[in-house]
């Protein structure tokens, strides 16, 4: 076993400055964790010290070399550093160690003592040391050590190559919030990548029907690395001790060539499977705005299917009670017996969408012990629970949940750091009756001081959605919603608008409807409007542009704003203009048309439940997505042909 397959680039700190031969063993102790090569780093730690008592493993001639076989160890590994100003190690010497290489290893079999005699044999040539203390990269650290090592025992370099590896050298996940296009089109662009490439891979997709094509263990052990595009949550514990690399779902579209290479070049972070690590920090590669936009976008998926069935429920009710002649009732929805069904159905599946939105963030934050905390704090949003009144008086709603969801999931990983000093013999108790009791208690009193405050800023939203309805200054809101739905297509902006229109459904007014209908328009005409301009202007796109367009037709009708994604990258400064102009006029000309839709998803399919005439809101569709195909008509010139 040579010396460079013990020892990884992670495992190398150059250039570090030490006050104590303690903090020297910290240092490498920790460059053996961040590696995965540990179980446990205190177990380990102790069989370092161990060995300590019994003498210093400093050699001399500026050269340490601690040791340790330990239970707490993967698999035999190395880690090293260089300290220029050097460290007291206790050297026979009585030079000071500049040179440092920990040994881990496991307990069956003496690795240890073979590597161990092998560095002792390599480090007495002292121009080999002095080039390692010298080193500035860890890649030229690993060079030196492979050239010397070759250049000692030549025999094992004329040694056959090793065996393939079987199986996938790279493997992803893809995730979106919903499920539908992102995910699968981040899976063909990364497979397509790395056929091109010559690099097996194999892509497991977290859509809206289940995991599909999902990674077995044996796939997962002997791949180099794992990618995650996702803007959701996925389970990550299964990685322990792999090179994980986590990003949005869009750069897996965009960016495949660029992931694949982050694994194959050993660029991307040894993932550790902690669970507090897990859930808030993805593959420990994100910024905290990430984590909470993944957090939002996992209670946001999770809610969406109680959102769209409810939605769709309530509006049959209302469709039929038109037909029945009951449109000017008090009761509208609720005076024909079927209606009155549907309504009540829709209703139960609707009102369970704020705790289960919350519910999901917080599981998303702090796993499983964060459910109870976010589903229960949801309900008491929902509810309008307050001191005096538990049972419900003034309710936060939407709003209310979200703040359920985030500051419950982290108060319970505080709950957990917390209860992290109980005796071992209580560990059985603290999942099942420690956690959820302080878990519980502390949402509610949250939950109850709140309400009051969230509770009156969500009237005050309701009341000025009601107010701009009256006045008339719907229209411009509409419209940039809409317009929105256009800007990234399936991204934060596109996100924003389609979160807060679900979110406002809630509240369950005409004003909230006509945003949802506006919303849903406005992310329908880019796919439209794009193969409007293929069949009508073939002269601006190319023959495997107009080949790939018709199916924008079906993604446009079917709300699938994705379609337009990649002619969106491809002419970026022509076609994204062109569907923002398209998608806010025909969000206005919605709210004109007084068009008012309860499913937040479906697009022609859903047409029949709206509330006012649905032939209007073909006609704003129709218009907005002419008025795209005309104005990229206009940015977009010709193509020339030669």
């Amino acid at each position: 076993m040579r010396i460079t397959d013990l020892l990884k680039k992670q495992s190398i700190a150059l250039s570090v400055s030490v006050k104590d031969k303690s903090e020297a063993i910290d240092t490498l102790v920790d460059l053996h964790t961040r590696s995965g090569n540990l179980n446990d780093a205190a177990v380990y730690k102790e069989g370092i010290l161990a060995r300590e008592q019994m003498g210093t493993t400093a050699i001399g001639m500026e050269v340490a070399i601690p040791h340790a076989k330990s239970e707490a160890v993967k698999a035999p590994a190395l880690s090293a550093i260089t300290v220029p100003n050097g460290v007291d190690y206790g050297a026979p010497d009585g030079q000071p160690c500049k040179l440092i290489f920990m040994i881990a290893a496991t307990l069956d079999g003496d690795v240890h003592l073979e590597v161990l005699a092998r560095l002792m044999q390599m480090l007495m040539h002292e121009d080999f040391t002095a080039k390692l203390k010298a080193a500035k990269t860890a890649d030229e650290f690993m060079k030196i050590i492979d050239e010397q090592e070759t250049a000692q025992f030549p025999e094992e370099a004329a040694a056959p190559a090793a065996p393939k590896k079987e199986g996938y050298r790279v493997l992803a996940v893809t995730a979106c919030p919903t499920g539908i296009a992102h995910t699968y089109m981040a899976a063909e662009s990364l497979a397509k990548a790395g056929e091109k490439m010559g690099i097996t891979i194999k892509v497991e997709t977290n859509g809206s029907g289940g995991a599909k094509n999902v990674l077995t263990a044996e796939e997962i052990a002997n791949c180099d690395g794992i990618i995650i595009a996702a803007d959701k949550n996925v389970e990550t514990a299964r990685f322990n001790g792999k090179p994980v690399y986590s990003t949005k779902v869009a750069d897996g579209i965009h960016k495949p060539e660029e992931l694949i290479n982050k694994i194959v070049n050993g660029e991307a972070p040894v993932f550790h499977s902690d669970k507090k690590v897990e859930a808030s920090a993805g593959g420990g590669n994100e910024s905290f705005g990430r984590q909470l936009y993944k957090h939002l976008m996992n209670g946001v998926s999770h809610m969406l299917p109680f959102v769209v069935a409810g939605g769709i429920f309530i509006a049959i009710a209302f469709l039929i009670d038109t037909f029945a002649g009951n449109a000017g009732s008090a009761d509208f929805g609720s005076v024909n017996q079927v209606a009155a069904w549907f309504k009540t159905i829709g209703g139960v599946a609707f009102n369970l969408m704020v705790p289960i939105l919350a519910g999901f963030i917080a599981m998303s934050i702090a796993d499983r012990p964060g459910l109870l905390v976010g589903l229960v704090g949801g309900f008491l949003a929902t509810a309008g629970a307050t001191f005096p009144l538990p049972g419900g008086d003034i309710p936060s709603g939407f709003l209310g949940g979200l703040l359920a969801g985030f500051v419950g999931g982290y108060m319970m990983l505080g709950i957990e750091k917390m209860c992290s000093k109980f005796p071992r013999a209580l560990e059985g108790i603290k999942p099942v009756l420690v956690y959820p009791l302080l878990g519980l208690g502390g949402v509610a009193v949250l939950m109850c001081a709140i309400n009051p405050i969230m509770g009156w800023i969500n009237t005050g939203m309701t009341n000025v959605l009601k107010s701009m309805a009256d006045s008339g200054l719907i229209i411009p809101l509409c419209a940039l919603l809409a317009g929105m739905m256009a800007i990234d297509m399936g991204g934060p902006f596109n996100k924003a608008a389609y979160v807060f229109a679900t979110g406002m459904l809630a509240s369950q007014t005409e004003a909230a409807y006509m945003i949802m209908a506006a919303v849903m328009i406005g992310g329908m005409v880019p796919p439209i409007a794009i193969a409007l301009s293929t069949t009508f202007f073939k002269s601006r796109w190319t023959d495997e542009e107009r080949r790939n367009a018709p199916v924008n037709y079906i993604m446009g009708l079917s709300f699938i704003t994705e379609g337009a994604i990649p002619y969106a990258a491809g002419h970026p400064l022509q076609v994204i203009p062109s569907c923002i102009v398209g998608s806010a006029a025909a969000g206005a000309l919605s709210a004109i048309f007084q068009c008012k839709l309860m499913a937040p998803h479906g697009g022609v399919f859903v047409f029949a439940t709206m509330q006012g005439t649905w032939m209007f809101y073909i006609l704003a569709l129709l218009i907005g997505a002419v008025l795209g195909m005309i104005m990229l008509a206009i940015l977009k010139r010709p193509i020339d042909k030669k």
